[in-house]
């Protein structure tokens, strides 16, 4: 045993193989494993590509090359000159120098929200309500204004690149989402002291950390690309699932897309490629909706988050698309560390600059708690409901081998009389 020992020693001298060399090699592989993953092309990308004609116009080669990027791009544009048109006829560049503060802070919102495909009001409503002490009236404002141009911006993207989206969970969810928005904005908002927003809505967040814990744990899991035999009870999950996190879009302007998003993931098993678009367009519209509810039903969107939402516009709809190409480098695992971080800055921050009390530690704590056995209960649900699932798809394989023998049986049935018919007419023939 030691001469092999001392054999392999040998022979990495003789490779001029060190351990400061071996631990290099490793770092470097660690590196490359974690932050330059490279990006994953899509399977249509793939066949576009390969279906490609060598003679094809310049036009066709560079639309099927580039399609995720102009994608992107598309919306981008489109935001930035009507911005821009607007900036130049109301001579309003003067706002920069009294509200730059905020433009550098959405630049590391808008490549978080597009590194992790989680809406930016996660991350900005806690920097404004906490760090600029800003009330958060008008940073949930500012958050559905600035996600009704950037998520929508991200939904025709995703109409454009043709994702695949559940439209279950778009249906039901955005309905519920709006009927949580009303009762958030019409009965709880106007109960709710600004300490406690705060506190809810960083305890809301982090624990979402459990629900993305958990969906890293079993990432081996078998998934679905939709929500299987949909029926009532299902539907109406979904629908209670938008109603509360429409309340939580009502308080800190996000939460719906996280709702949808771990409900859909947890409990239905949906594959996270069709849950991370259906989330982002299902918050989409819900954006939309509050932008409406607050600028025309109750006509009370502060004038400071019109001038935040001038200043972020071309930084949002520009970051976004930027931080979704870097994310497509970055492993799954270092992007859920950066929404560990976030969300437990945020809650920490909570602690720290808001004064305590009883009742504020104990709602937090009630909230993370709960969140966490939520998810846990959750997760086992789909467990079993998965179980349930595959006994229905074997019932409805057996089903569809009989209705397929069935009808072999019958076209063999039909073949036969029309020989023996056949054979009949030669006969008297």
């Amino acid at each position: 045993m030691g001469d092999v020992i001392e054999m392999s020693d040998s022979h990495k001298a003789d490779a001029g193989i060190s351990s400061d060399d071996q631990r290099k090699n490793a770092c470097t592989m660690w590196c490359r494993k974690y932050f330059m993953a490279g990006q994953h092309v899509k399977q249509k990308q793939l066949e576009a590509l390969k279906n490609l004609p060598p003679n094809a116009p310049w036009h066709q080669r560079f639309l099927v090359v580039n399609r995720r990027f102009i994608g992107p791009a598309i919306p981008a544009t489109f935001l930035c000159t009507c911005w821009l048109a607007f900036m130049i006829k109301k001579q309003l560049w003067h706002l920069f120098a009294e509200k730059y503060v905020m433009t550098i802070i959405m630049v590391f919102v808008s490549l978080f929200a597009g590194m992790t495909g989680i809406s930016g009001g996660v991350m900005v409503f806690p920097v404004m309500t906490l760090a600029l002490e800003i009330s958060p009236k008008t940073a949930r404002d500012f958050s559905i204004l600035i996600q009704s141009f950037g998520l929508t911006a991200a939904m025709f993207t995703i109409k454009f690149m043709g994702f695949k989206v559940d439209k279950s969970a778009l249906i039901f969810c955005t309905l519920g989402g709006f009927g949580g928005v009303v009762v958030g904005l019409e009965v709880l908002d106007i109960h709710l002291s600004p300490p406690v927003k705060k506190f809810m809505f960083t305890s809301f967040c982090f624990s979402f950390g459990f629900a993305l814990f958990l969906l890293n744990r079993y990432r081996n899991r078998r998934t679905f690309t939709s929500v299987m035999f949909i029926n009532a009870w299902k539907a109406g999950v979904l629908f209670i699932t938008g109603f509360i996190g429409g309340i939580f879009t009502a308080i800190g302007g996000s939460g719906l897309d996280i709702m949808s998003f771990s409900i859909i993931t947890l409990l239905f098993r949906v594959t996270e490629k069709t849950a991370a678009p259906s989330s982002v367009i299902v918050m989409a519209m819900n954006s939309l909706f509050t932008f409406f509810w607050r600028g025309v039903i109750q006509s009370d969107i502060p004038e400071d988050a019109w001038v935040y939402l001038l200043v972020c516009i071309p930084v949002v709809v520009c970051g976004a698309p930027i931080g979704s190409v870097i994310g497509s480098y970055l492993h799954r695992l270092v992007l859920a560390c950066f929404i560990y971080v976030v969300t437990t800055a945020g809650l920490v921050a909570s602690f720290a600059i808001i004064p305590l009390t009883p009742i504020l530690i104990g709602l937090s704590v009630g909230v993370v708690i709960g969140g966490a056995i939520f998810y846990i209960s959750v997760t086992l649900a789909g467990a079993r409901l998965l179980i349930q699932t595959e006994r229905r798809e074997q019932k409805e394989m057996v089903k569809q081998q009989n209705n397929d023998l069935v009808s072999t049986e019958l076209q063999r049935y039909n073949a036969e009389i029309r020989d023996s018919g056949r054979d009949l007419d030669a006969s008297r023939l």
